[in-house]
């Protein structure tokens, strides 16, 4: 948690989805601005520590991935996703969307796109913390 809060991104796996491994190297190219304004970030998926760990390390990245293994924060936000059946690969794995937390985890925003195939930018998340007041 930064001083004006968190940038907390849902997304479905490092391992095999090829829009959420777009958007984890798109928000790295983000993260000394997001950071500038006072937040931090971190992404989080059912994926295990391995393999975040193995993603973070192979593109660098300079921000938190959090594990779910059971998707139990995952539905305490009510945003697993409800397509796919227990057995299935994708089993547990959220809808993308980006919560902006503030100091106290209150969810001052919520960035999405009805596919899980397009990601709002990074851009559009420092944006949104400018609209919010996120400049020091």
């Amino acid at each position: 948690m930064g001083r004006n809060g968190l940038v907390l991104f849902f997304f479905r796996s490092a391992d095999w989805c090829p829009y959420c491994q777009a958007q984890l190297i798109d928000v790295n190219g983000g993260v000394a601005e997001i950071e500038k304004r006072g937040y931090r970030v971190a992404g989080l998926s059912y994926d295990s520590p391995e393999i975040l760990q193995a993603f973070t390390v192979k593109r660098h990245l300079t921000y938190t991935l959090l594990s779910d293994p059971k998707s139990e924060v995952i539905d305490r936000y009510k945003l697993r996703d409800p397509q796919y059946p227990p057995g299935s690969r994708a089993y547990g794995v959220p809808r993308p969307i980006i919560f902006v937390l503030d100091p106290s985890a209150v969810i001052k925003a919520k960035l999405y796109e009805e596919s899980y195939r397009n990601r709002p930018p990074v851009t559009v998340v420092i944006s949104k913390l400018d609209e919010l007041g996120g400049r020091s």
